[in-house]
């Protein structure tokens, strides 16, 4: 990336999203909105100083646009977490790693980055997620497979699971 921040807005088949980027990496990615306006203010005020270049997130727009066609792409892209906690960066950087068509819970997460217990702070730090779908916040559940929270509602983390689960087993 350039010296400045960086935005791209397209459309997916479920809907508008807004990518926002650092030359550190991505900052922002925005789970599906009706509208290009309506994911574009979900960068909130930083998209105030960037320039958008489409071309700039084409490979990631392509395979954003995959992923919710059913495909399997992967998202090793760089993430700018400036402004996290050591916290938050150990619980993205687990949820990142669960496999596609899997689930984990915020329990495991807390017992995985070695915090006993801490599964409400993992649900907290995961409410916080910046990159929707890079960090597969729709892959952690509650204990006993309760859906739990997720910034798009629980109807989108639940069709966002169930394609997993049907485009794993195909």
């Amino acid at each position: 990336m350039s010296g400045q921040l960086a935005y791209t807005v397209f459309e997916t088949d479920i809907g508008w999203m807004a990518i926002l980027g650092s030359p550190q990496g991505l900052m922002r990615v925005t789970l599906p909105h009706r509208s290009e306006a309506e994911a574009v203010r979900q960068l909130d005020n930083a998209v105030e100083q960037a320039t958008r270049s489409d071309e700039q997130f084409t490979d990631l727009a392509e395979r954003f646009k995959s992923y919710f066609c059913g495909g399997r792409p992967s998202f090793p892209d760089p993430i700018d977490f400036s402004g996290a906690t050591a916290f938050q960066c150990a619980v993205w950087e687990a949820a990142r790693q669960i496999p596609y068509g899997e689930t984990s819970s915020y329990g495991d997460i807390a017992e995985q980055i070695g915090r006993h217990g801490a599964a409400r702070a993992v649900g907290q730090a995961m409410g916080r997620n910046p990159v929707a779908i890079i960090i597969p916040c729709h892959r952690v559940v509650a204990s006993g497979g309760r859906l739990g929270g997720f910034g798009g509602g629980e109807d989108l983390k639940r069709y966002l699971l169930d394609m997993e689960v049907s485009e794993a087993t195909t």
